[in-house]
């Protein structure tokens, strides 16, 4: 491997660099977009049943650490409490929650667009170092050959961080859109609990 980075020149270097990013971001996410950390399980069953409990402020106030989905629930609380619209204020607090699950996705993406191109980099310089000349009008097999793996290798390099990077990026945005819409279906017992006549409503 090491013989590899080293026929490949540094144009390799930013590509390791980005990669070693992109692994982190992707274990990263895989860990926090697991489904127990944004829909614990029974939590909207649990609040609809204690919903009185939460005139305690205390009890509002562990609710709204207990998950990001227990902000939201919390946020509707306080907005009933105050005679405000519950789903307001919960489409309030999933903006920031899906502003979380979003978390380093851009970087992810930007991975994925950019190493093709800094592999395209390091094969423009592996071919300007086939044909430059360096103090004779013929190159030699070896500065040839020198020339075609600075090339190839960065090439190759390139796809292989950028299509992993591009595969992760699209699969986190299909898992963050099923988690919204499998919380969105949770929290609908709750929405009506708090709002019995919000689908009557224009």
């Amino acid at each position: 491997m090491w013989a590899i980075i080293t026929a490949a020149g540094w144009p390799i270097w930013p590509l390791i660099f980005a990669s070693i990013i992109a692994l982190g971001i992707i274990f990263e996410r895989c860990w926090a977009l697991r489904e127990s950390n944004w829909l614990p399980p029974q939590l909207v069953a649990d609040v609809c049943r204690g919903l009185g409990n939460f005139k305690d402020k205390q009890n509002l106030a562990r609710l709204a650490g207990h998950s990001p989905l227990g902000a939201m629930l919390a946020a509707g609380i306080v907005a009933h409490a105050r005679g405000e619209s519950p789903d307001d204020a919960m489409q309030t607090q999933a903006g920031s929650l899906q502003a979380n699950m979003e978390k380093h996705l851009d970087v992810l993406s930007m991975i994925a667009s950019a190493a093709p191109l800094m592999g395209l980099l390091g094969t423009v310089i592996g071919m300007i170092e086939i044909f430059a000349v360096q103090g004779s009008s013929v190159q030699s097999p070896e500065a040839i050959a020198a020339g075609i793996a600075v090339a190839l290798y960065n090439t190759a390099f390139g796809l292989i961080v950028a299509i992993p990077a591009l595969v992760a990026y699209r699969l986190f945005r299909i898992r963050i859109n099923t988690l919204l819409d499998k919380i969105g279906e949770a929290i609908k017992p709750f929405e009506d609990l708090l709002e019995p006549n919000r689908k009557a409503r224009p």
